[in-house]
Parts: C-alpha cells; structure tokens; sequence
C-alpha cells in the first residue's frame, strides 16, 4: 500500500512539474510574442517625409536657432528655438506626437506662439529626423528626452530665463503631464490629445487591430517597460499633475480613434473636475491629428482630391510592388509640383490658440 501511494505521489509530482512548464513556457511565449510587437511598433526610428514638411520660411518674421543635447545615454538630440519679433512671456517646449518624424509638423504651432509673445524651444525625440539614436526604445523614451530638453534650456546660457510652460500632443501631450513628476518648477501644461499611462499608447492604438486580446497584452507591456526605463515607466499623467502646482489645460475630441478619450480627458475630468487649476476643451468632431486644426479650412481636402484624381491619370498600378520606388519618386514630384506651402502651413485654430495663449500668459505673469 506505501509503495502504490507513493507512486502515486511521483506521479502527481511530474504531473504537476509537467504543467507548470508548460505555464511557464506559454507565459514565456506570450511575454516574447508582446515585446516583440512592441518593438516592431515602437522601437523605431522616423523621419519628416520630406515633401510635406513645414518650412521656416514660409512663417514671415520666423526665426530658428538649432542646438543640440544629451539625452539619457548620451545621445544627441536635435533642439530648436523659435522666435519672432519681441519675446517677453516665457519659453514654450514642445514635445511632439509619436511617427512621421521630429517636431516639423509643428512648427505652425511654434509659430504661433512666437509670433505672440513667446520662446518656443522644441525637439527631434531619440532617432527622429536629425536626433541620435538606433531606435526610440519605447513610449518613456519621450518622457526622458523631455525631462532632459527642460533640463539644458534652464540650464543654457544661451537660453533666455524665463518662466517655461509646455505644450504636447498625442505621445507629447503623455510626455508633458507625466514629466512634471521631475519639473514640478514648470509654470503651466496644454496636453491635447494624451493620455494617462504609458502602456496606454499600446492598448488604445492597438484595439482595432488585436481587439479583446489587447487586454491580455498589456501587463507585459508594463512589465517590459518597467524593466527597460524604471521609474520613468510608472509615473504617469496624474502622478505629474499631483506633484505641481501648475494650471493644466486638457484637450480632446470624443471620437479621437487614436487616443480614445477615455485615456485622457474623460480619466482627468473624473478625477479633476471641481480642482480650479484645470481646464477641459471637449470636442465632439475633431479626431486625433486634426484638433489643432480649423475645422473651415479645407486646403489638405482640397490638395488630397487633386492628389487622387492624379492617381486616376497614371498608367501604372502604383499599388504593385515592382513598381513601388517609381511610386515614390512620382509622388515626391507631384507634391512637389502642386503644394501651395504656405496654404498647407497656416491650417491652425486660431481661436483654439488665442485661448491657449491667454492661458499661458495668466500662468505667466
């Protein structure tokens, strides 16, 4: 009877070990499978597409100063200060979205400010356009190559001391909230677009295209970055926004489908609704790339029409793959050709800006 029960006790023993490797080895998997999405998604490094990239001298009186600074491994990243006329206020930094390159499709908004009052110092993101770096590494990445643009334009001689307030949108709109955890000196934060928590960026985005096994995703996504970027991994938006006395302006638009708004604003609104340093700018209509723009302008409708009626003229499948560098080239010349710069870079809401303006010059004074 001993012997038969401890042969049964073996048994449920290697039964037992059986199954946790395998639990282990399907958890290893799916943990492998994530981090590799992941990276596939966000490890990359961009560049502006060149064609469609704004131009200092298309903005009258437009001035731009380039620097350049360390970042977390000693990457260089590539700095510029806008100024226009007399600037008096303070110093805007910009930290812009996540793809298509460094801060260019910006430079409107860097306009806008400076032409009104303000510094406006933005930056190219680690591997992005003239910035250092093999790959961004992940979303923090943004949260760290900000903390160190805050960092050399207080610390820069050749940097006006001034009161410093920030602007971001989408990716940058995460990085502006959640560096404040490190610069809770900074006087006031326009985040348009953002969201709460790293990992975030990950599940909102990639909804559409994993659906509910999204949710399975994301712990590893937080347990990958976690390991990678320590602290700057887990601080999130409203730990920054609860670390300062700043005035925080969110903006965003219900039917968003990059950032959902319940990652942002709807998250912020619950928790900070009856707190008088925080403004909210709900938009029904104005999605996710587009909230900065006016809705009355339709120069990027009407250039996109004639773009597809030339796509109708040519004699070629430009969806082919032999004949994807002719593509290329045909359409660089075609923009080239056709785009009125000026028109494509003065497409801002300018009353949504006068609003931001005003904001910033009462955290200001």
């Amino acid at each position: 009877m001993a012997k038969n029960q401890n042969k049964k006790r073996s048994k449920k023993k290697v039964v037992l070990i059986v199954l946790l490797s395998i639990i282990v080895l399907l958890i290893g998997g799916w943990w492998a499978l994530v981090v590799n999405i992941y990276n596939e998604n966000f490890d990359i490094s961009g560049n502006s597409y060149e064609p469609l990239m704004l131009r200092v001298e298309d903005f009258e009186g437009l001035e731009c100063t380039e620097f350049s600074f360390p970042s977390n491994k000693g990457q260089m990243l590539a700095g510029y200060l806008y100024e226009s006329g007399d600037a008096q206020h303070g110093i805007v930094i910009l930290a812009h979205g996540f793809g298509d390159g460094g801060h260019n499709s910006y430079m409107d908004v860097a306009d806008y400010f400076a032409r009104n009052g303000y510094y406006v110092f933005a930056y190219d993101a680690t591997a992005m356009d003239k910035s250092e770096g093999e790959g961004l590494g992940g979303v923090p990445q943004g949260v760290i190559d900000l903390d160190h643009a805050i960092s050399f334009v207080e610390s820069s001689t050749d940097i006006p001391d001034l009161p410093i307030v920030l602007f971001g949108h989408s990716w940058g709109g995460y990085c502006v909230s959640a560096v404040l955890s490190y610069h809770p000196e900074v006087k006031a934060v326009i985040e348009c677009s953002g969201f709460n928590s790293s990992p975030d960026m990950f599940e909102s985005g990639g909804k559409s295209q994993a659906g509910d096994a999204i949710y399975a995703m994301t712990p590893f996504v937080r347990l990958h970055e976690r390991f990678k970027y320590g602290r700057y991994a887990v601080n999130t938006a409203m730990d920054g926004f609860d670390t300062t006395d700043a005035p925080i302006m969110i903006v965003h638009s219900a039917d968003d489908d990059v950032i959902g708004i319940e990652y942002g604003l709807d998250k912020y609104y619950e928790k900070y609704k009856d707190d008088p340093r925080f403004t909210f700018i709900r938009f029904e209509d104005k999605g996710h790339n587009a909230i900065l723009n006016d809705p009355e302008n339709t120069y990027k409708d009407e250039f996109n029409a004639g773009f597809d009626a030339w796509l109708e003229t040519l004699d070629y499948d430009y969806k082919a793959a032999e004949n994807k560098e002719r593509f290329i080239k045909d359409k660089a010349a075609y923009i080239t050709e056709h785009l009125d710069h000026y028109r494509w870079s003065h497409r801002l809401d300018e009353d949504l800006f006068a609003r931001f303006l005003e904001f910033y010059d009462n955290a200001v004074k």
